[in-house]
């Protein structure tokens, strides 16, 4: 391990000098699918017959009987719970690790975020934690599956059902998971997928609700029509998903094996490691690779080992703030001790999921780089002259 080079930080060579893969890739398949919706018209007509193509394949590969587009998973997270009857004074129960939008969604109509803890393997919610955090005003579960962590769902619906409540599972992250033997968003009430810029199904925005109920897809349906449809996906939109949800799976497996060889390639390095699932029949999908980072450990602060990662080409980020950390009090109810949650505000790291399609050798590199910074920790501690 010391005869690794410098890192890039300090002036040494970059693991990889030409950077992060960009998102997303050239793909012939969507070439095709914008060329044909041209030559169609389609791509700009209000009902080209791509966006209802689009919902049924969605409602057909997750095995429900709807699914209902929009022109965000933020606001296909607001369609959900209005469908679901949330509103002021109601009570969601979410972990106090999740995306912020969920968070500020739940305020847009005037109800109250209830935070739990999270699962100190994955840092993804902990369904032990929900009863306790129950009370009269509580209608909704909202269960988000984070950086490559799955939520055990059974347990989820189970407690659900013992407390009279609805679950929103929020699968932007992951579509096309397994979740014990489920697709990800097919176990609540109502699922919710992504299309944004970053995300594994790409079409620069867009959303879609997913459900088996009839009466919740009718309510979202009433939501979204003011005379027109309100932030709608657009059939070009639709158009590029398309030969994306034909590729997912086989993606989907290829990152997996790759985060599996990252693992092993990273086992001994000490104080930092991959999110672990423990949900039986599982296997995640990976928008962002999470890492636990124990900072003590590994023996150096988690903004200068991005930092440092970042010098090297990898795209490594700080994960989200936790949901209590800088808000007022007044603006949610704790539902218990949010000890997990604090670790995983001050040590989550998540990789951007573009490199896990590239080779096997590419996807080294991560590890490359991170043993690199590890053995350099205590240079890297303090900035050096050519960073000033």
């Amino acid at each position: 391990m010391n005869a690794l080079p410098r890192p890039a930080l300090l002036g040494g060579p970059p693991v990889r000098p030409e950077g992060p893969p960009s998102w997303p890739f050239p793909d012939p398949a969507i070439e095709e699918a914008l060329t044909a919706a041209c030559r169609s018209g389609a791509w700009g007509q209000y009902h080209g017959g791509l966006v209802e193509r689009l919902e049924a394949t969605l409602a057909e590969q997750h095995q429900v009987a709807h699914a209902l587009t929009c022109g965000s998973g933020t606001f296909a997270v607001e369609l959900a719970l209005r469908a679901l009857k949330v509103g002021p004074g109601d009570e969601v129960i979410l972990s106090a690790y999740d995306y912020p939008g969920n968070f500020l969604t739940i305020h847009a109509l005037g109800a109250i975020p209830v935070l739990i803890d999270v699962a100190p393997h994955n840092w993804n919610l902990a369904p032990e934690h929900i009863e306790a955090a129950w009370s009269p005003a509580t209608r909704v579960l909202l269960v988000s599956h984070l950086h490559g962590g799955v939520v055990p769902m059974r347990a989820v619906m189970e407690c659900a059902a013992r407390l009279g409540l609805k679950v929103l599972e929020d699968a932007a992250q992951c579509p096309g998971a397994r979740v014990e033997g489920r697709r990800a968003g097919t176990w609540g009430d109502v699922g919710v997928l992504s299309f944004g810029g970053s995300k594994l199904l790409s079409a620069g925005r867009g959303g879609a609700l997913l459900t088996r109920q009839t009466a919740i897809y009718q309510r979202a349906r009433v939501v979204q029509h003011r005379g027109n449809l309100v932030c709608p996906l657009s059939e070009l939109q639709a158009a590029v998903l398309l030969p994306q949800l034909a590729q997912l799976d086989a993606r989907n497996a290829w990152r997996h094996a790759q985060v599996e060889q990252l693992r092993q390639l990273l086992a001994d390095l000490p104080g930092i490691r991959l999110l672990r699932n423990l949900a039986a029949d599982s296997e995640p999908a990976y928008y962002k690779v999470g890492f636990q980072l124990d900072v003590e450990t590994f023996g150096l602060a988690r903004a200068r080992l991005v930092a440092a990662a970042r010098a090297e080409g990898i795209a490594l980020d700080e994960g989200f703030r936790a949901l209590h950390v800088g808000r007022s009090p007044s603006r949610f109810r704790r539902g218990g001790p949010l000890n997990e949650a604090e670790r995983a505000h001050h040590g989550t790291l998540i990789l951007h999921h573009p490199i896990l399609l590239l080779a096997p050798e590419e996807v080294a590199q991560v590890a490359l780089a991170l043993r690199k910074i590890y053995t350099h920790r205590q240079e890297l501690q303090v900035p050096s002259a050519k960073e000033d």
